[in-house]
């Protein structure tokens, strides 16, 4: 062990301030949520008497229903039109670094930031509304952040507009690595673009969109910011729900709520890993 520590004692140093960073504000906190779920939170004794109190609250079941179907909708959105817009900035065509920099812009902006953007385009009197208005498909302003499907389909279009660029760079890295000598061979044989894209671009894409998928998924699932902003408590997620808790002094209920928040992501990741990548993802890639 000692001379294991001599030998890589440089490459020990370059990690051990990351790994530092990460157990101390990543592991541990999650591992102290955990806990704080199952504890009574009066006598600290382990029990169940959070998950009880929180499956009692319709507000929290709605607040599930809610992040699952927000995650999965803006992963779908977000996939289809990142890989569209991907396969344009592939190709070569003048004024390409222009484009390339206004697609990417959204990134700069703050999440918070990102939200009051989109409260003056979907609030009353928002822009989305006034054009509405003025082509005359409304007569009266639509409250679109009031709740339902609409309030809903509003966090899902901020979301996808903050977050596409991060999706855009990961599959647009993922084609530029694919070989142009497979597309010119193919080219060859006769297969056209169609062709070309279900059976090089889609396959060898495959460990990218794995990747891009459950990196985005992560965030997709615990959306916090740009809900609190647009649509505050009208409709309930679970990470909001989890911080209303703990603002009410529950942090108990809130740590367990975080825990659920948890096992939903791994959940996630492990049905499409076993069911939709199949592992093909990671054994391409490998």
């Amino acid at each position: 062990m000692k001379q294991l520590l001599k030998k890589y004692c440089f490459e020990i140093m370059l990690v051990l301030p990351m790994s530092l960073y990460i157990l101390g504000f990543t592991i541990v906190p999650i591992i102290q949520s955990i806990i704080m779920g199952f504890q009574d939170d009066y006598s600290g004794a382990f029990s169940l008497a959070n998950y009880r109190y929180l499956f009692s609250r319709p507000n929290f079941l709605q607040s599930i229903g809610n992040t699952v179907f927000t995650a999965l909708v803006s992963l779908m959105v977000q996939l289809v039109m990142g890989l569209g817009i991907a396969l344009v900035l592939k190709a070569r065509f003048k004024g390409k670094g222009i484009v390339r920099a206004l697609v990417l812009m959204p990134m700069g902006i703050p999440t918070l930031v990102s939200g009051v953007i989109a409260l003056y385009i979907f609030g009353t009197s928002g822009y989305l509304n006034e054009v509405l208005f003025r082509i005359g498909l409304i007569t009266t302003p639509i409250d679109w952040t009031s709740g339902g499907l609409r309030g809903l389909f509003v966090v899902i279009a901020a979301d996808t507009w903050k977050v596409l660029p991060t999706m855009i760079l990961l599959l647009l890295s993922g084609l530029e690595s694919i070989s142009g000598d497979l597309y010119e061979a193919s080219g060859i044989d006769g297969a056209t673009a169609w062709q070309a894209f279900q059976k090089i671009t889609l396959p060898l894409l495959k460990p990218t969109v794995t990747m891009a998928l459950l990196f985005r998924a992560v965030d997709a699932f615990r959306i916090f910011e740009l809900p609190q902003v647009l649509v505050g408590q009208s409709i309930p997620f679970v990470a909001t729900y989890a911080y209303e808790e703990y603002s009410m002094n529950n942090p108990n209920a809130s740590g367990a709520a975080s825990t659920i928040l948890l096992m939903i992501i791994l959940l996630f990741a492990f049905l499409y890993i076993k069911f939709i990548d199949k592992g093909e993802g990671f054994s391409v890639s490998e």
